[in-house]
């Protein structure tokens, strides 16, 4: 049977021609979808803008359905989840990105970074350890080491703490010289006195400024019968730092007492207050004062200074009214009225105290109680 050539001229163009259909139509769709995804977006946008998160992870679940490669909806929907605390749904929107092979580096280091922020927020302490320890040599390092800080702090790991912060310490992102001497002292409460004293010198050594290792140090000398070796301590703490002098005030006393020098101490003590009028160091002077009739005058003094319900309070505890009958009664309400201001008070978040914290435990901010009552702030 004779082939008919026919048939191959004509089917060149219609094949021709049905794909070139075929190839329009396919077009036309990726043009639909490709002007769908960025509506979902937008609109998700937008119900963020109003702060409609429901709205917008719905938008943002459209738009990754339509463009799945999309690694920035994938982003945003991600940190969407993690702002409601939806700490499990965010950890698989950053998993997913880092199984992906054609996800470039940045954003693996950057999904690495968001991953281990789902997992400090929920709570996952071991896996964000683990996570943020992958983002070594990455432009989120400075940021991982700060997170890292602050999981030792929250687990009381002071020597995994004391790395890090030498870490953060070279690498400038400050200076972490008084957190490492915290670090030291902490680990010194917990230590045998030979061993805890090693590290408080050695807090001392790179925080001098620092009062905490001094006082701690005194602190341990005093239990160890070493008064002498105590007050020199809290002397030269005095020279060091002059606003820490009320914070010591009553074991600088009772070293002296211990030592025979009061004559040194008062003249601590007295210098101390006319810096700074704290009540506390009025206190030991009072308490130091061996004549009672001039003892009572420093409140007066402190009065003419400041005025002081406390040291009002104080000084008509000894005095004699007109109506003594009626002076238990005005000093149980002067000393009720005063409690509240004898406190400490946290200058990050306003927590307050009857004794003075190293570490707040509202906020856990270091160092941000002043050595001053809250009458004197």
């Amino acid at each position: 049977m004779d082939f008919d050539l026919s048939w191959i001229l004509w089917g060149l163009p219609i094949a021709f021609v049905l794909g070139w259909l075929a190839s329009r139509l396919d077009l036309r769709q990726l043009r639909i979808e490709n002007r769908q995804a960025p509506k979902a977006y937008f609109r998700g946008l937008n119900f963020l803008l109003n702060e409609q998160q429901d709205q917008a992870i719905d938008a943002f679940i459209e738009a990754v359905q339509k463009d799945p490669d999309t690694s920035e909806l994938h982003f945003a929907l991600g940190n969407l989840f993690r702002r409601r605390g939806e700490y499990e749904r965010a950890v698989r929107i950053h998993e997913h990105l880092l199984s992906r092979a054609d996800l470039s580096r940045a954003d693996r280091q950057r999904a690495q970074h968001a991953l281990a922020l789902d997992f400090l927020k929920a709570g996952l302490m071991d896996r964000a350890e683990e996570a943020l320890r992958k983002l070594e040599a990455s432009p989120y390092e400075g940021q991982a080491l700060l997170a890292l800080l602050t999981i030792y702090e929250r687990t009381r790991d002071w020597p995994q703490a004391s790395e890090i912060a030498r870490k953060l310490d070279a690498s400038e992102h400050g200076t972490f010289s008084t957190r490492q001497a915290h670090y030291l002292c902490e680990q010194a409460t917990h230590a045998t006195p030979p061993q805890g004293e090693r590290l408080l010198r050695e807090a001392m050594r790179i925080a001098p400024a620092a009062p905490r290792p001094a006082i701690e140090l005194a602190a341990l000398q005093w239990r160890a019968g070493q008064a002498d070796g105590a007050f020199k301590t809290l002397a030269e703490l005095a020279e060091l730092a002059p606003a820490a002098v009320a914070l010591v005030a009553v074991p600088l006393i009772e070293a002296a007492k211990a030592t025979g020098q009061q004559a040194r101490a008062m003249e601590i003590l007295k210098g101390s207050y006319e810096v700074a009028a704290s009540l506390d160091v009025l206190e030991a002077i009072v308490a130091l004062e061996p004549e009672p009739s001039i003892a009572r005058d420093w409140y007066v003094r402190h009065l003419q200074r400041e005025p002081s319900l406390v040291a009002a309070s104080k000084w008509l505890a000894g005095e004699q009214l007109e109506h003594e009958q009626f002076h238990p009664l005005v000093q149980n309400a002067l000393d009720h009225a005063v409690k509240p201001l004898t406190r400490y008070r946290c200058a990050a978040c306003g927590f307050e105290a009857k004794q003075h914290f190293w570490q707040c435990p509202g906020c856990q901010a270091w160092d941000s109680y002043p050595a001053r009552r809250v009458e004197e702030l």
